[in-house]
């Protein structure tokens, strides 16, 4: 069984898309189709723009939906999932790509929940970690010992967690954590706390935006990150969307299921091999390759 997977916020990259533009005429018309719905030239950006730009949370989220979406359009009869799953905004691609949500409908909610998120960023200040070569437990354990907002926000693989808060947190955290014995604590570049209760803001307002959008049953199941767990309900579909921008994105269970429930090859559609890395991290024995 073929597991399609999408990745989320940094993967990102100048020139994306670009070939696909120009060599295509089915993504081309998606590109210019998404330039009028967002309202601004989001294609310029993502083949023009430099590292600068394209870090902007309202023009990364977009730019990502749009080169895996469009990207998986173009498979045509070749794109058969078994299953499929995205890494944070990836799942927006994912429920895109298989029919869950409309193509226009997801990069309006995309674009909506960038927007949500820059504001709820603005509002409180606040930053992410990524900590490597310590137990889930032991990180767990640290983030509940501090009194400042800290807590997991991606685990990603084994002996790789991603921690969101505020800043006087994410440094306590980082401070306690390299003590611990993390082999690295390091802040990333981010406009602010992703999956954590600071998303607060964010999340009620998405909650709004996925409300009035229909959503059907996708063509096969899709694992969500708040659970880790397949799902075809749009109700169910819905919820989890909503819950996802305050919980963690639980991506090493969510390979672990899959695997467990057939999956054999790992294909990742759109900008860079970030997924792809991951998946091997947490199963050698799987085949793995990239679109």
């Amino acid at each position: 069984m073929e597991a399609y997977i999408f990745p989320g916020q940094g993967s990102q990259f100048p020139g994306m898309g670009k070939d696909l533009y120009e060599n295509n005429s089915q993504a081309k018309a998606l590109f210019d189709e998404a330039n009028g719905i967002l309202g601004f030239d989001i294609t310029r950006l993502m083949f023009e723009g430099t590292e600068e730009d394209l870090k902007q949370t309202k023009v990364t989220q977009p730019a990502i939906y749009l080169h895996s979406v469009i990207l998986a359009s173009t498979l045509g009869d070749t794109f058969r999932p078994s299953m499929t799953a995205g890494h944070s905004l990836g799942e927006f691609s994912a429920l895109a790509a298989t029919g869950a949500v409309s193509f226009k409908d997801g990069l309006v909610l995309v674009s909506r929940r960038a927007s949500a998120m820059q504001k709820a960023c603005e509002k409180e200040p606040s930053a992410m970690a990524a900590i490597i070569g310590l137990e889930d437990v032991v990180i767990e354990k640290a983030c509940k010992e501090i009194k400042e907002v800290v807590v997991p926000a991606n685990y990603n693989n084994p002996g790789q967690m991603v921690i969101s808060g505020s800043i006087k947190g994410i440094d306590e955290a980082i401070g306690k954590l390299t003590l611990l014995g993390a082999k690295r604590a390091i802040k990333l570049t981010v406009g602010g706390a992703f999956h954590s209760p600071l998303m607060e803001s964010a999340r009620i307002e998405l909650a709004d935006a996925i409300r009035e959008t229909t959503f059907k049953k996708p063509v096969c199941p899709v694992y969500q990150n708040v659970n880790a767990h397949p799902s075809v309900h749009p109700d169910e579909i819905k919820k989890n969307l909503v819950e996802q921008l305050t919980s963690p994105v639980r991506w090493t269970e969510t390979v672990q299921n899959m695997i467990r429930d057939g999956a054999v090859i790992f294909t990742e559609v759109g900008p860079g091999t970030v997924l792809q890395g991951l998946v091997r991290k947490i199963n050698r024995d799987v085949t793995v390759k990239g679109i």
